[in-house]
């Protein structure tokens, strides 16, 4: 029988063992430019390995997933962590899961999230996550992430897909 996946809604508390939720919800700020501006101050600290510098980059997602759907990989970034902002307002799906060892992840906790369509998300270096899933298309995405020589993707191919589904 094949593996069915959950969508729960993403919280800054279900997701902090993969990483951060990038929103202004549930974090502090403090006023700057003449209390024009509430600054909230380093929700997310970029984590780099190696001889590299943090990027700034846009990711376009052309294709939009359809729920429910199947997976069949996820992947990691060991040498640095991974952030996506959404630019349009517009909900994307999050599937991660913690390690088992040093090189698989434990699909036995396998998570999905939805985010509001003004949450970004900080996968944490080296935390098993799938590409981007957008159920909107276009939808462009800032992304801020380790630029540098040297592998920083491994990919993990499943037994058997698994069903996310709402």
């Amino acid at each position: 029988m094949k593996r069915t996946i959950q969508i729960e809604t993403l919280t800054i508390e279900n997701f902090a063992p993969f990483g951060e939720v990038i929103c202004c919800t549930g974090h502090d700020f403090f006023h700057i430019n003449d209390a024009h501006t509430e600054r909230y101050h380093a929700i997310v600290e970029t984590e780099i390995v190696g001889e590299a510098k943090a990027g700034i980059s846009i990711f376009r997602n052309i294709k939009s997933t359809t729920i429910p759907f199947e997976i069949s990989m996820l992947e990691r970034h060991p040498n640095g962590s991974q952030a996506f902002i959404p630019m349009k307002e517009q909900a994307f799906l999050v599937v991660v899961a913690p390690s088992l060892d040093a090189e698989k992840p434990d699909l036995s906790q396998l998570k999905a999230f939805i985010t509001d369509g003004s949450q970004g998300v900080n996968y944490r270096a080296g935390t098993w996550h799938h590409p981007l899933l957008t159920l909107e298309s276009p939808s462009d995405f800032a992304v801020v992430d380790r630029i540098g020589t040297g592998h920083n993707c491994e990919v993990f191919q499943f037994g058997e897909p698994v069903m996310i589904q709402q």
